[in-house]
């Protein structure tokens, strides 16, 4: 065990006298958990594509929802994903599970540990460490209100004076929520919400906690381990209190822990930063997360689609580096959340965000602001379903036109170095639900409607809807990517230059033995490319892995939102 690691980041985080005190029982706890998990050595490739997914996303009478989630993915997925990020199940009281009131409990409405597990049975597990705050019904903040004086250091109480101007916000609501104590009222801090308090980690009780719980997910099995919000862990007065060094710390202990005890898992960070904040996460490319939320891809695809040119997201995908052959992107399009604008400052100008907003705006959409260090209101993020940020409902167009351009917008996502994601309501086409919004008041809500099982069966069973299209045809997609090392996230990725309406990357397995060229028309013109540069003689005479075809001609032509993937079966 690298004790002399644990001591160095202990000191670094808390100071010498704190930090030796925090280590013997940092160790016991490392110690309980070694005997109780299973040493795996499973790491990522091109076979892996996540779910991401409610446990309750569906929904049938009778049933517990995570078994008729697990019976779903078994019945239509066991060929194509490979792992279920199930969002959070524990006890929650708002937000729509991430304000958790019992870390080690999974809400009774959801089933039990043995759901989990029979899901575990067939498909990689990712949980939730929504570690930056708790729910104010949790125990931890109830046993402070009532007065115990163990639980009040598990929070933060800024003292009278404190320089809290530069703190940033990811929402327009108020930074200290006022609770009543037994020595009166007490201002506790709340980054997202009065129903959300964060925790204390300069209390090194808050750390220990903290890494049993992470630990715990993965004795029940989680291979990956997302850290929500992470950027906002530590507090810090007179700072932004986001990205602070000492939340790297945090993040490195983190990952020092689980080398120790669990080196096969995973952390994921989930920081909705500008891009060049985010991939800081991937550490020096072994001390922090081995995968990071690549924010930025879905804004940019989305812009790509909007203007009919991929130049700002092909020079983008060009600057892609990682800091070593140990971590990848975690790449995505649609999530529980809104498209995050964060990400695209400082590569798009903000001319360019704006015409984004206003084109999801006139597609049904919703923008969430947050406000700025001036007092201004920003728009922050969209609300809307994927499909319906690239296709306007009110559009008189053909619905296959439609299928295409969201399928191939996928194919993107696909072919990009990394681990893709999917969302659930991606994976099945689904459309903007106004109707959640106008019942809940949450500009979320519009992507997180939940389906019953006959219904959504129905919808998957019937060829000519649009919903079957997307979902077989995504199906189709994961599956070719699957079959070839060069999708593999540790494979060379390079951005080929084939005119504005063409988004093409090559990419290339570890070994060098296989090569996939990777054509996404991103535009509603048919484009002619002539005497295509392929890489000869790897490529010979390619084939469509898509459709299977032969392509025998020198020059190939791309219709209207049609992806190409050309390599040898």
């Amino acid at each position: 065990m690298n004790i002399v690691k644990l001591r160095d980041l202990l000191t670094e985080i808390y100071g010498e006298q704190a930090g030796n005190n925090t280590l013997e029982p940092l160790l016991d706890i490392i110690k309980d958990y070694t005997k109780q998990i299973a040493p795996n050595t499973e790491g990522v490739s091109q076979c892996d594509s996540i779910l991401i997914t409610y446990p309750d996303q569906i929904q049938q009478d009778g049933q517990q929802p995570l078994t008729v989630l697990a019976r779903f993915c078994e019945h239509y997925l066991m060929n194509s994903i490979t792992g279920v990020h199930i969002l959070p199940f524990y006890p929650w009281t708002s937000d729509d599970g991430f304000s958790v009131v019992d870390y080690r409990a999974i809400d009774p409405h959801y089933g039990n540990w043995d759901d989990l597990a029979h899901l575990g049975h067939h498909f990689r597990l990712m949980f939730d460490a929504v570690i930056n705050h708790v729910s104010v019904s949790s125990n931890w903040f109830q046993s402070m209100l009532a007065g115990n004086p163990h639980y009040r250091d598990y929070f933060v109480i800024p003292a009278e004076g404190d320089d809290l101007t530069g703190v940033v916000r990811p929402r327009a609501l108020p930074l200290l929520t006022a609770y009543q104590t037994p020595e009166g009222e007490t201002k506790v801090w709340t980054t997202f919400s009065a129903d959300q308090v964060d925790l204390n980690y300069a209390n090194p009780e808050v750390l220990l906690e903290i890494v049993d719980v992470l630990l715990f997910y993965i004795a029940k099995g989680a291979e990956f381990i997302r850290l929500d919000a992470i950027a906002y862990l530590w507090k810090e007065p007179g700072t932004s209190c986001i990205n602070l060094p000492q939340t790297h710390r945090m993040i490195q202990l983190f990952r020092a822990v689980l080398d120790e005890v669990a080196p096969h898992v995973m952390l994921i960070t989930e920081t909705n930063v500008p891009h060049m904040d985010n991939i800081s996460y991937f550490g020096d490319g072994t001390n922090e997360a081995q995968l990071v939320y690549n924010f930025s891809l879905p804004p940019l695809v989305l812009h790509a689609f909007q203007t009919g040119s991929a130049d700002i997201l092909s020079r983008w995908a060009e600057s892609l580096e990682l800091p070593s052959d140990k971590v990848t992107f975690f790449n995505f399009l649609a999530s529980h959340d809104g498209i995050g604008l964060n990400p695209l400052r400082g590569i798009l100008p903000e001319s360019e965000i704006e015409a984004v907003v206003q084109r999801v705006q006139s597609h049904g959409g919703l923008v969430s602001y947050k406000t700025d260090l001036g007092g201004s209101q920003i728009p922050y993020e969209l609300n809307i379903n994927y499909f319906d940020a690239l296709n306007d409902p009110d559009a008189e167009e053909p619905l296959d036109l439609q299928v295409d351009r969201f399928v191939t917008a996928h194919a993107v996502l696909l072919a990009m170095k990394g681990v893709p994601a999917i969302y659930f309501h991606s994976l099945v086409g689904s459309r903007s639900w106004l109707e959640g919004v106008r019942l809940t008041g949450h500009n979320r809500t519009i992507n997180r409607r939940k389906f019953q099982w006959d219904e959504l069966v129905s919808v998957l069973s019937s060829p000519f809807t649009w919903q079957a299209r997307v979902f077989f045809r995504l199906g189709h997609l994961i599956k070719v990517r699957r079959r070839h090392t060069a999708f593999h996230p540790q494979g060379e990725q390079k951005v080929l230059p084939m005119g504005p309406e063409i988004f093409c990357l090559l990419r290339i397995s570890p070994d060098g033995t296989d090569h996939v060229v990777c054509l996404h028309n991103i535009s509603n013109r048919r484009v002619s490319l002539e005497k295509i540069q392929l890489p000869d003689p790897v490529l010979p005479t390619p084939r469509n892995l898509i459709s299977g075809k032969l392509i025998v001609n020198d020059s190939i032509l791309v219709e209207p939102y049609q992806t190409l993937w050309l390599g040898v079966e």
